[in-house]
């Protein structure tokens, strides 16, 4: 009788200014640590305790994460992540991230989150999220607004064949990368080709990330961990997660640009195109697209792409990133 009784939170259900609940999370030098670790971060940087140490950018998804599920509770509603009776996922299609203030250790950054917005596009159905992380003095360090599948209209997405049927050892994890050189203003200019980075994806690696939490109930089954609920959904397979994909880009951005480029103001866009799947390797490449001085601030725009093994486009970012103030 209950499970008759389920309302679930879909596409008609969701409504812009829907609220979740407020979390609240400690930074630490240890979860910054951590963090850079599950996101295959090899930069010593963030395992120093210095007191320069900053959070890796992308880590505002972890000490304010998104929490859609627990949106829907607030509102009186079951997620289609928790439902009994038609459960199914809402992936990720892309993420803007800003970010307006370092996060250090000692901070404490309150979540907040809501329904932004709902969409039809091509037949899809998406709903964008607003989510802010505001520190212990009040303001805002960071927002990101992530935007969700709701209904997906092409159907489920092929499965590409393996080589074989085994997974990288995750002793090879390491990513390659450029020579660590890191560009200001007068050194870019547009046109000009940042450094690479490749990064080899496993079942293993999926499956740490997911267990990083520092907010929120956990989702021990999902399509990042749990293969036989995957082939359900639209991707036919466990793939990586947009949050994941979002913090190699971000990680391959600070081998040609300081991490203080971020939060001086910048900001990454970051749209998914074809699922990252355990077994790929991506490899990021980006350029400068345009340089200019706003007010003060000297400001470089770049484009990533991420191609996989197969030459497939992965993901598609642009970045803003004020170098000089």
């Amino acid at each position: 009788m209950l499970d008759q009784q389920e309302k679930l939170w879909d596409f008609d259900a969701v409504e812009a200014g829907q609220v979740g609940n407020e979390t609240v999370v400690e930074i630490t030098a240890e979860n910054i640590a951590e963090y850079a670790r599950v996101s295959l971060n090899q930069n010593p940087f963030y395992q120093a305790g210095g007191s320069d140490l900053v959070a890796q950018p992308t880590m505002i998804m972890t000490y304010a994460p998104l929490l859609r599920d627990e949106i829907a509770s607030a509102n009186g509603f079951v997620a289609l992540e928790r439902s009994k009776t038609a459960r199914r996922q809402t992936p990720f299609a892309k993420c803007e991230a800003h970010w307006y203030q370092p996060v250090v250790p000692g901070d404490t950054i309150t979540g907040r989150r809501r329904v932004l917005e709902k969409y039809e596009r091509r037949g899809s159905k998406f709903v964008t999220f607003r989510v802010e992380a505001i520190n212990q003095r009040g303001e805002k360090a960071a927002e990101y607004d992530y935007t969700c599948i709701f209904e997906y209209a092409k159907g489920q997405r092929e499965v590409p064949a393996k080589a074989d049927g085994t997974q990288p050892d995750v002793a090879a994890e390491a990513p390659k990368s450029g020579n660590g050189k890191l560009l200001d203003f007068s050194g870019g200019s547009i046109g000009d080709t940042l450094a690479e980075l490749s990064i080899t994806e496993s079942q293993e690696i999926m499956n740490r990330k997911n267990d990083f939490r520092l907010a929120g109930r956990p989702s021990d089954s999902n399509i990042h961990t749990d293969e036989e609920f995957a082939k359900q959904n639209i991707f036919g397979s466990t793939t990586n997660s947009g949050p994941a994909t979002m913090s190699y880009v971000n990680q391959m951005l600070e081998l040609s640009f300081p991490v203080t480029s971020f939060y001086a103001g910048g900001s990454l866009l970051m749209r998914a195109i074809t699922p990252f799947r355990g077994g790929d390797t991506v490899t990021f490449q980006g350029e400068i697209t345009g340089k200019r001085e706003d007010g003060g601030e000297k400001v470089l725009e770049c484009r990533v792409k991420g191609i996989n093994q197969r030459g497939e486009l992965v993901c598609l970012s642009n970045a803003v990133l004020v170098v000089e103030r």
